[in-house]
């Protein structure tokens, strides 16, 4: 008997967006942002930046979802984002892949005293 293989099923994998540099993250900082459906369609997609939750909720929606470079730029602040970073659950490739273009997001090791 003939065993036949199956041909691999090709999973859906959405493209990872990163910025190219840290410094074109520009976004707003306070009051209430509204993203564009292609970023959230879950009805629920105005964020209070003035509560901390939903800025987080902001940034991990924004970070996931981005079609484009433009998705972060328009979104994302910089200091926001280097301050949010070590709390914002990624999907573990996305995280890899800012973290290898900006090693500054890297976790650091803590300091050890010295004995």
């Amino acid at each position: 008997m003939v065993r036949r293989r199956w041909p691999e099923m090709r999973q859906y994998a959405k493209p990872i967006v990163v910025a190219d540099d840290l410094t074109l993250l520009r976004g707003r900082t306070t009051g209430v942002v509204t993203l564009p459906r292609h970023l959230d369609w879950s009805g629920a997609a105005d964020y209070d930046l003035n509560s901390p939750g939903r800025i987080v909720d902001l940034y991990r929606t924004v970070l996931i979802e981005a079609a484009k470079p433009d998705d972060l730029h328009v979104f994302l602040d910089q200091t926001v984002l280097t301050r949010l970073w070590p709390s914002i659950w990624l999907p573990p490739e996305l995280r890899r892949a800012w973290e290898q273009r900006f090693p500054e997001l890297r976790p650091t090791a803590p300091e050890v005293p010295a004995a």
